[in-house]
């Protein structure tokens, strides 16, 4: 068989594989979006939902997977990852999140990302199915790139695209420096911040006035940086500012004003105290690892714990993140579970890791719940999925089943298998 009517072949037999129909049967529905169906059904055709509730009509011939005693989820969104960037943290050349410089917004994620990374398939055997991955700063970056939003299976970054770009990122300089430095490291560390703040002036001021040109002449030299910068400009992306004191909010929320832009805040370790602004303004949040340290000595141990509560009373729009390295995507759902803890509604704390992260990132309308018509991205876990003893047990990916199996899982088998047969001699 010649090449080309091999690859025909192939893609015959996927078009026939993706249009099964599978009903999962018996397990609760947590939709996110309507709330609990116990023990009901769920119909998937061609990778997407196609029916659910109580029962559904399917064909006869459809496959039927009995669910009963499990619960079926949406799968997670991770909302501000390095997965597929960062290997291992020790290795430098395992590390590619980060290019060299100030002004990078035409620098894509996607195309850096690994698609044999073993963080990925250990991220996605606990229940993380879909990723907004996001370049980094480097030193001095300021402007890092575009960010990409991934599904966790295919053989390339080609195959694991969902949505390309999302939105440029913009990592805002922070002016908070260590009492103890001496007078002159001080005056010299705030005329590096005015430099910097200055850099970001000048980026957007040549990227209007690259686009105030392109508009004129139709035509003329492309500059790649302020290309990328024209959907931001033209509101039609938003700009993701990483900023987590008050003084970088701050300044951040004065800078989008100005700039007119549609800002998605990023971080926010202190944006509580800015949620008044962030609801008026319609301002969506991620917000940061549950696990950082309050930012101020006389803050309270729970001040981190307890500001998603106090962002949801106060009616702001936010997602969780896990921003603490690609090695601890798998912990995601437990962040939800730290700041449910503190003050947060459980139904909202799962929400804030599947639907609301998919609405910020402009794909409620394919991600997020268990609706008809999303795609049919969810697993199977045995008991509450906020839980760290809750087990994921199956997934799929647009109605794909995935393989849960990962490093660590096969180092599991083969220890324990070790042992299990010294116990038997």
């Amino acid at each position: 068989m010649n090449r080309f009517s091999f690859v025909a072949f192939i893609a015959l037999f996927a078009g026939v594989a993706a249009a099964d129909e599978l009903v999962l049967s018996g397990a609760d529905l947590h939709t996110v979006s309507h709330g609990v169906i116990e023990r009901g059904e769920v119909l998937i055709r061609d990778g997407r939902i196609a029916a659910l509730g109580a029962r559904v009509d399917a064909p006869a011939g459809a496959q039927r997977i009995d669910l009963a005693g499990k619960h079926l989820y949406p799968g997670f969104v991770a909302a501000d990852s390095l997965l597929g960037l960062s290997e291992i943290d020790a290795v430098r050349a395992t590390l590619d999140f980060a290019e060299a410089g100030e002004i990078n917004p035409n620098a894509r994620a996607l195309v850096a990302i690994d698609a044999d990374s073993e963080q990925l398939a250990v991220a996605r055997s606990n229940g993380v199915l879909t990723i907004h991955v996001v370049p980094r700063a480097s030193d001095n970056g300021l402007l890092t790139g575009q960010s990409a939003l991934i599904k966790p299976d295919g053989w390339t970054w080609e195959q694991m695209r969902l949505v390309d770009p999302v939105g440029v990122h913009l990592f805002w300089p922070s002016s908070r420096m260590p009492p103890w430095l001496p007078a002159q490291a001080q005056e010299k560390a705030a005329e590096g911040l005015k430099k910097k703040l200055g850099a970001i002036d000048a980026a957007f001021s040549d990227a209007r006035a690259y686009r105030a040109a392109r508009q004129k002449s139709g035509s003329g030299t492309t500059d790649l940086r302020w290309e990328a910068m024209l959907p931001v400009l033209e509101r039609r992306q938003p700009l993701f500012v990483h900023a987590d004191d008050a003084v970088q909010i701050r300044e951040a929320l004065a800078f989008a004003a100005r700039e007119n832009v549609r800002l998605v805040l990023v971080g926010g370790v202190d944006a509580w105290r800015f949620a008044a602004t962030l609801k008026a303004r319609e301002i969506p949040l991620i917000l940061g690892s549950s696990h950082n340290l309050p930012l101020r000595r006389w803050e309270s141990y729970d001040t981190i714990y307890s500001a998603a509560g106090k962002l949801a009373a106060a009616g702001v729009q936010f997602a969780i993140a896990n921003d603490s390295g690609s090695s601890n995507e798998r912990n995601l759902p437990y962040q939800a579970a730290n700041y449910a803890a503190f003050g947060l509604d459980r139904d909202a704390a799962l929400r804030a890791i599947t639907l609301t992260p998919a609405e910020i990132l402009g794909v409620a309308e394919r991600l997020g719940s268990l609706d008809v018509g999303k795609d049919a991205t969810l697993f199977v876990a045995d008991g509450d999925a906020l839980e760290n003893f809750t087990k994921v047990e199956r997934a799929w990916v647009q109605g794909h089943e995935i393989d849960l199996s990962n490093r660590q899982t096969r180092l599991y088998d083969k220890y324990r298998s070790k042992y299990e047969g010294k116990a038997k001699k």
